[in-house]
């Protein structure tokens, strides 16, 4: 605790954010960088919590030891709160700009006062250490001699092949796209995430040892079963990648899509890519551009996916935006059926809701509606009623008599999750084993399918989630890799401090 009085002195505060008008003219991003001294004072906020409830329960998925990374920035002790912060989590530059920080929500401080500001911490000492060159590759001092085929380099698998890495074994990553880095890489947008951030860490990682191959489809153009007799292990994390659809008269219309399909195209576009380019991923092929220019834009879902279409859409400089919720709209703060420190389903405004979007509460699709051409023209839409449950949640809902209306529309987007991993080709291939959600199956302790040398982590195991729950994981399973090539490992777990395996 590096002030005790911080708390009582200091209040939460956030860097500066460039101003819409000038945001929505790019796709940088767009929130400024945090003076050392506001940073100094935003760690002293942090206390001597007994029981520190941001890194363990119902906090950070990683255990991120956080408030000794606290103590060490109002020290300004950089080198010391980087290795701390290290010792946890593979990328602290991807978790510090997209996590919803359900660290914050566990704050202790957060049962009276606005929590200390972790994430935006976070984000500042991997910074300062890429800028003092404190991240350096870390190489093996020995090689095992055993190969591990990563299938998937989003954050599971990036943070799976970089600890198996360190473990001494060769491990080499198959990407089915044409840059590592999953939805990071194709799904977030570049304002909430620039590329470069990505690329700066795949250097790192090449220059540790790990090897990766792009437009890598295992199933497709690359043999499993040759990679079954070829490697010593594998690690299944290709993510959850089947979007939910909206079966519903006229989904067939153009001008109906995936929120995938649309950002994926912006992402490609940023890089510099042709956005028509086939794609690897079957429901991301489109034989046209999709552009929300001059149009209404409606996004049906209302998460952190229908937020990015939002971002993307005004930025297109669309007639409209509007973002449509099946469930009804949240409470401000937290109920009696939100204790601290679970994480709330609050109401929260996004930086891209800021931008301009109406919002619309318990409303429901019942078709779409097409002209002569047909292109999409408008959605006719319904109103609900919901019940609560005994614990306050929505329970059922109703449609409203005589609210049915149609609402102008020419792009539909679909931001309502994703089911499951893509089980053709490769996974039913090898006859993989699912569970009843039709992800990979496998115990959340081990990690092992019911091919003993594969394994299996992040979304393409658990389903949909968040990115430091990707992390979490590769970091885990590749443990249980470990375990099962040598007998033993020396891979730190959640819980356990950092075990130095490098020069």
């Amino acid at each position: 605790m590096g002030k005790p009085t911080g708390f009582l002195e200091v209040t939460r505060e956030l860097p500066g954010k460039k101003p819409v008008t000038e945001r929505l003219q790019n796709y940088n991003e767009f929130v400024d960088r945090f003076p050392e001294e506001k940073l100094v004072k935003q760690a002293s906020r942090c206390m001597n919590c007994g029981v520190p409830f941001c890194h363990s329960g119902t906090g950070c998925p990683l255990g991120n030891v956080i408030p000794e990374f606290n103590d060490a920035v109002y020290r300004k002790s950089w080198k010391e709160a980087y290795d701390i912060l290290i010792s946890t989590n593979n990328f602290p530059e991807f978790t510090g700009r997209i996590c919803p920080a359900p660290c914050e929500s566990a704050c202790v401080l957060g049962i009276n006062q606005p929590p200390v500001t972790i994430e935006e911490i976070e984000k500042n000492i991997i910074e300062i250490a890429f800028e003092k060159g404190f991240v350096q590759p870390r190489k093996p001092n020995l090689r095992t001699g055993k190969r591990v085929a990563v299938i998937g380099a989003g954050p599971a698998g990036l943070a799976a092949a970089a600890q198996l890495n360190y473990a001494g074994h060769l491990v080499t990553v198959f990407e089915r796209d044409d840059a590592a880095g999953g939805l990071l890489r194709y799904g977030i947008p570049d304002f909430k995430l620039e590329k470069w951030v990505i690329d700066r860490r795949i250097e790192v990682m090449e220059k540790e040892g790990v090897e990766f191959r792009y437009n890598a489809n295992v199933g497709v153009n690359v043999s499993i079963n040759d990679l079954l007799r070829e490697y010593n292990a594998i690690v299944l994390s290709g993510g959850s990648t089947k979007p939910r659809d909206l079966a519903m008269p006229g989904r067939d219309l153009k001008g109906v899509y995936f929120a995938m399909q649309f950002l994926k195209q912006q992402n490609k576009r940023n890089a510099g890519k042709d956005p028509l380019a086939k794609a690897n991923i079957e429901s991301n092929i489109l034989p046209e551009e999709v552009l929300a220019t001059g149009k209404n834009v409606i996004v049906i879902g209302g998460g952190d996916t229908g937020s990015d279409c939002v971002g993307t859409s005004n930025r297109h400089k669309a007639k409209s935006v509007t973002q449509f919720e099946l469930m009804p709209k949240p409470p401000e703060g937290r109920t009696p059926f939100m204790p601290w420190p679970t994480y709330p389903m609050v109401f929260k405004t996004s930086t891209s809701h800021e931008e301009g979007c109406q919002r619309n509460w318990a409303i429901a699709t019942k078709a779409f509606m097409g002209d002569a051409d047909g292109n999409l023209r408008a959605l006719k839409v319904v109103e609900l009623e919901w019940t609560s449950t005994k614990d306050g949640r929505p329970g059922q809902f109703v449609e409203i008599e005589g609210s049915e209306k149609e609402m102008p529309c020419e792009l539909a987007l679909l931001a309502m999750g994703f089911v499951h991993p893509q089980h053709e080709g490769m996974l039913d291939e090898i006859e993989i084993e699912y569970d009843e959600r039709g992800n990979v199956k496998a115990a959340e302790r081990y990690y092992q399918t019911n091919i003993p040398k594969v394994f299996t982590a992040g979304d393409m195991r658990r389903g949909q989630s968040l990115v430091v729950w990707a992390i979490s994981e590769g970091r885990e399973c590749a443990r249980k890799v470990d375990e099962f090539l040598m007998g033993s490992s020396l891979l730190e777990t959640k819980d356990a401090s950092l075990v130095s395996l490098s020069v």
